[in-house]
C-alpha cells in the first residue's frame, strides 16, 4: 500500500513538473514573442500579423498549467487564515471541501474548452495559420491537471499524507 501511494505520489509530483517547466517554456518564449513584436513595429516599421494569436497560446499555456501546478502545490488562491485557524477536524473537512471545489472548476474549465477546441478547430486565426481551437486546448490540459491534482490531493489527504498538523 505504501509502495503504491509513494508511485502515485511520485508520478504527480513528476507530471506537476512538467506542467511548471512548459508554463516556465512558455512564458519565456511569450516574452521572446512580444520583443519581436515591439522591434518588428518600431524599429522595422513592418508590425507581424501572426504575433498576437501566438501570444494568446503562449499566454494560455502559462495560465493554465502554472495554476495546474500551484494546485499540486496548493500555492493557488484561499482562505487559508480561516481555514489554518479552525479546530484540526473542521480543518480536514474545509480542505476537503476546498479540493471538490477547486476539483469541480477544473472540470468545468476543461470540459467548456474543449467545447471551444470542437467549435473552433475549422475556423482559423486572423494573421496566423493557426486553429482557433488551439487556443483553447491549454484549458483542456491545464483543466484536466487541475482535476488529477485536486483528486490527488483528496486521496493524499485521506491515506494521511498531505495535512500534517502542527498543533
Amino acid at each position: 500500500m505504501e509502495l503504491r501511494n509513494a508511485a502515485r505520489s511520485s508520478a504527480l509530483d513528476t507530471l506537476a513538473q512538467v506542467c511548471l517547466k512548459l508554463a516556465a517554456a512558455s512564458l519565456i518564449a511569450l516574452a521572446g514573442v512580444q520583443g519581436w513584436q515591439v522591434f518588428a513595429r518600431y524599429v522595422l516599421n513592418a508590425p507581424p500579423s501572426w504575433t498576437e494569436p501566438f501570444s494568446l497560446l503562449l499566454m494560455n499555456v502559462t495560465m493554465f498549467l502554472g495554476a495546474a501546478a500551484g494546485v499540486h502545490t496548493e500555492a493557488h488562491f484561499g482562505f487559508f487564515i480561516a481555514v489554518e485557524s479552525a479546530p484540526a477536524k473542521l480543518r480536514r473537512v474545509l480542505k476537503a471541501i476546498s479540493r471538490v471545489v477547486i476539483a469541480s472548476i477544473g472540470a468545468l474549465i476543461a470540459v467548456w474548452g474543449a467545447v471551444l477546441v470542437r467549435d473552433g478547430w475549422d475556423i482559423n486565426v486572423a494573421g496566423a495559420p493557426l486553429s482557433q481551437g488551439l487556443s483553447y486546448v491549454p484549458l483542456v490540459a491545464g483543466g484536466s491537471m487541475i482535476v488529477l491534482f485536486s483528486l490527488g490531493g483528496l486521496v493524499r489527504a485521506a491515506d494521511g499524507e498531505a495535512d500534517t498538523e502542527q498543533k
